[in-house]
């Protein structure tokens, strides 16, 4: 069954995309079929952190959303074997769709795919059709306390839905006497932090150029960072795996 796996924040302009797109290409450089759709459908952005092929008759989620396209006609795929499913950008496309499809559409990107990564938008309501589809949530969080007051909303929804939360990745990390302590964003959210991905000037440069940071320079601090983030989502669904055989056989031997 495939996994599907929010990345959310509730608060605007904490970097959610720019983790979204390098941990899902990071996840496709290891060998998953990965598919990365982005449910921000009035402000999208994953189109922007990747340099899709160009396709003669270009479709977007948009299109789906406004039954102009089947959604296998939206998917684009990247030299790195990353599947994108990306939102128009166009205001006139945006009048054109019927939102109540989203959640159904979220639910048929999962065919065909090991991971699906659900780039949400911000805000809790726009946010809740990707929070119903997915069984997994990251939350991504800057180390301030605004960030810090809109994921708790994120994740208390999610929690409601019966969801997973995977725990927390802390972007732009400076380490400055301001920023909130790890410790400090573990105790307010409840969560478990995962990974700590630093300010990085080198992320910059990678949005310019329109590559995920993991491709231009895989060993800046931050490429890193997202390595140890896709190990860990990787090697704990694996860990779990070898647990339930070594139980499994455990009950036959011991009878």
């Amino acid at each position: 069954m495939p996994r599907s796996i929010v990345v959310a924040s509730g608060k605007g302009g904490v970097g959610k995309t720019v983790v979204s797109v390098n941990l899902a290409t990071s996840l496709a450089r290891r060998g998953k079929r990965v598919t990365i759709i982005d449910a921000d459908i009035e402000m999208a952005n994953v189109a922007l952190r990747l340099r899709l092929p160009r396709k003669e008759d270009a479709r977007t989620l948009h299109d789906v959303l406004a039954g102009r396209a089947e959604l296998e006609e939206a998917v684009y795929k990247t030299p790195a074997g990353l599947r994108v499913i990306p939102s128009g950008i166009s205001f006139s496309a945006l009048k054109e769709i019927d939102e109540n499809r989203l959640e159904d559409v979220l639910r048929e990107a999962l065919g065909g795919t090991d991971i699906l990564i659900i780039d949400a938008p911000a805000g809790l309501k726009p946010t809740l059709p990707a929070l119903k589809v997915a069984q997994e949530l990251l939350l991504v969080v800057n180390p301030e306390v605004a960030s810090i007051s809109d994921a708790m909303k994120v994740r208390l929804a999610f929690k409601e839905l019966g969801g997973e939360v995977l725990g927390i990745a802390v972007n732009r990390m400076n380490y400055d006497e301001d920023d909130l302590t790890i410790e400090e964003i573990e105790s307010l959210l409840e969560e478990k932090v995962l990974v700590v991905i630093p300010e990085d000037p080198n992320v910059r440069k990678s949005i310019a150029y329109g590559e995920p940071i993991v491709l231009i320079n895989p060993y800046s601090s931050s490429s890193k960072a997202f390595a140890r983030l896709t190990s860990l989502l990787i090697g704990e669904r694996e860990e779990k795996k070898v647990d339930i055989v070594r139980r499994f056989l455990r009950g036959i031997f011991s009878r």
